[in-house]
């Protein structure tokens, strides 16, 4: 997801100024695998425009100031998406840390739409998606304590990418890391890469933090990640995002990664 325009430090959430006129959303979801049970862990909830447009459209039609009513709208819809489908594991939501103004404050419609969905806390993990430099650590950190005081899970985006870097890994301290596409995509060809996945499984391990590989589009890559440790995966190999549904994982797929 593009990175909104970061907020203000201790600016005044904005939880009550909806601006008007966002374009009409849907939702896609994609799963996420245990290759080492087979089980699908959970979905990763995908804005999408009301013809199925990509993210990338969606961010097009946003003006300046309407990144927090994205931001709640996106969540809300998700968790009442994933509801009405029976979503029965992890729900993946990506937020944008610079449309959190205040992290308790602008939480409350995300706790009403999980608990006017019978949907449960501990089901949902928030991923901190930024493309750019995170202005401010600090900011987001409270915001992941005040999740996980909550009972969600968090997660941090595009990890080896951009500004997704160990030390900010080591600042915000999720419970989970997302490698990013490029890492996933070098594995296989690149000692180097292969080594650093490989480093980073190891420290997780020791951390309690769990890795999830996204971006697998071949088996190659899926055996290649295994191989390093990785059991937890994401990608258009396993299934591509479905619109306002949940995609099952084919059986064959899981079996041809650990031949």
């Amino acid at each position: 997801m593009p990175q909104a325009n970061p907020a203000p430090p201790h600016h005044r959430c904005p939880c009550r100024s909806f601006p008007a006129a966002l374009p009409e959303l849907t939702m896609a979801f994609q799963p996420i695998v245990n290759v080492h049970t087979g089980r699908t862990l959970g979905y990763e909830a995908l804005v999408r425009g009301p013809q199925g447009q990509d993210a990338a459209w969606v961010f097009r039609q946003i003006v300046p100031g309407q990144e927090y009513a994205l931001d709640q709208a996106c969540r809300t819809l998700a968790i009442r998406t994933a509801a009405r489908l029976h979503l029965r594991g992890q729900l993946s939501i990506n937020f944008l840390p610079g449309a959190v103004y205040e992290p308790h404050a602008c939480l409350q419609q995300t706790l009403r739409a999980a608990r006017d969905s019978a949907f449960p806390l501990h089901r949902l993990m928030f991923e901190v998606v930024e493309h750019e430099q995170v202005p401010d650590p600090p900011h987001v950190r409270a915001i992941i304590d005040t999740y996980r005081a909550h009972g969600f899970l968090t997660a941090l985006d595009d990890y080896g990418a951009g500004h997704a870097t160990p030390a900010l890994l080591m600042a915000l301290r999720p419970d989970v890391v997302k490698l990013d596409r490029h890492l996933v995509q070098a594995a296989p060809q690149d000692a180097g890469t292969a080594l650093r996945i490989r480093d980073m499984v190891r420290y997780a391990r020791q951390s309690s933090l769990h890795v999830i590989a996204e971006g697998i589009e071949t088996v190659q890559e899926a055996r290649t990640l295994l191989r390093l440790g990785v059991t937890l995966m994401q990608g258009y190999y396993f299934a591509r995002p479905g619109l306002g549904a949940l995609p099952t994982v084919a059986r064959d797929r899981i079996r041809a990664c650990h031949s």
